[in-house]
């Protein structure tokens, strides 16, 4: 835990870097991070303290061991060999901090690797393409799904609307449904979704995607309902399972070739392409989200170590202003208690 302390400084070097995305917003109908954050808490309710997407979660510790296969094509520090600590946290999709677990709910795994005095920070989720090629779209997407008063879903017309206007989020939809989530967050596979560069030592730049797959043995399971198992049933079976023993995943990072979409999330790369297992990551506790943990870190997809870089895609660029927008919002907020408590589900 004590990696944690310098993460705020360096959280406003994030937001330096976002400012010039932030500064490019003009005109009344502009697009900006705060139009972006009102439309989070117009959606899910205001909930002071809590992060305005994802907001449920847990804190977690734990180390990456490279391999050092991906220095080969990487120069950053954290793919040399060795080890290096990591703080996470694992999340729900939403911003709704009391929110009941679902088997179908979107998690989420962020990441910060500390490594040569520099951070990698990563933003995963268990899908295996992004739902939308714009920021645009997302936000559009946004309300399209905002449940309606008594029903608690969302308006099917509005919904159908939208489809109709965004074919590549009907075609994102068609590959989500044919990957089910597994049983827990434990044996989820966190996919980055966008595309970055990875630079050498020599120079030479390639374009990547990257994942982290579960190494625990045996098959998913369909998930139990959550009225038979409570509430946070998903994170009370990871809190419980970190308990027994730490949890493995294997870092694989996905190469592309020429005419592999790098600007389009929602575009799969084929399953044929390179894939060079980078290293084992290993989280052995989880943290009820609480001041000096991962609850205080803006996991800025844009905060980048020396050798890996943003591409043409446009969606890390509007979530790094989001984000920072978000992040300074709840930094003047009170904090309520987490949902999620370590203490109570091992007592």
């Amino acid at each position: 835990m004590a990696a944690v302390g310098g993460v705020a400084a360096v959280d406003v070097g994030g937001f330096a870097y976002a400012g010039g995305w932030l500064a490019s917003f003009s005109g009344p109908g502009a697009l900006t991070p705060a139009r972006f954050a009102d439309r989070f808490e117009n959606v899910y309710g205001r909930h002071d303290g809590f992060r305005r997407n994802h907001a449920k979660g847990l804190s977690a510790t734990g180390t990456f061991v490279s391999s050092g296969a991906a220095a080969e094509i990487c120069r950053a520090a954290v793919f040399q060999p060795g080890s290096v600590p990591v703080i996470g946290r694992f999340s729900l999709g939403g911003g709704l901090p009391g929110q009941a677990d679902k088997p179908d709910a979107v998690r989420g795994l962020g990441l910060l690797f500390q490594a040569g005095g520099q951070q990698w920070r990563t933003a995963m989720i268990n899908i295996p393409v992004f739902t939308d090629s714009t920021p645009q779209g997302f936000y559009e997407r946004l309300l399209a799904t905002k449940p309606l008063p008594g029903t608690g879903k969302p308006d099917p017309q509005q919904m159908a609307a939208f489809l109709d206007r965004h074919p590549e989020t009907v075609a994102a939809m068609k590959i989500i449904r044919q990957s089910p989530p597994s049983s827990g967050f434990a044996d989820s596979t966190f996919y980055g979704l966008n595309a970055f560069y990875f630079t050498n030592s020599a120079g030479a730049t390639v374009p990547v995607r990257w994942a982290v797959v579960p190494l625990q043995p045996g098959q998913p399971k369909p998930a139990p309902s959550p009225g038979a198992t409570g509430k946070d049933f998903l994170f009370d079976d990871l809190i419980r399972t970190l308990a027994q023993g730490p949890r493995q995943w294997r870092l694989a990072i996905t190469l592309g070739a020429p005419g592999d979409a790098t600007d389009d999330p929602t575009k799969p790369w084929p399953p044929s392409r390179r894939t060079v297992d980078a290293g084992t990551l290993t989280i052995d506790a989880v943290h009820t989200e609480e001041a000096g943990n991962a609850r205080d870190i803006n996991f800025d997809p844009l905060v980048l170590p020396d050798g890996i870089s943003a591409s043409d895609d446009p969606i890390p660029k509007a979530r790094s202003a989001v984000y920072a927008r978000s992040f300074s919002r709840r930094a003047e907020e009170p904090k309520s208690p987490s949902e999620v408590d370590v203490a109570r589900v091992l007592s």
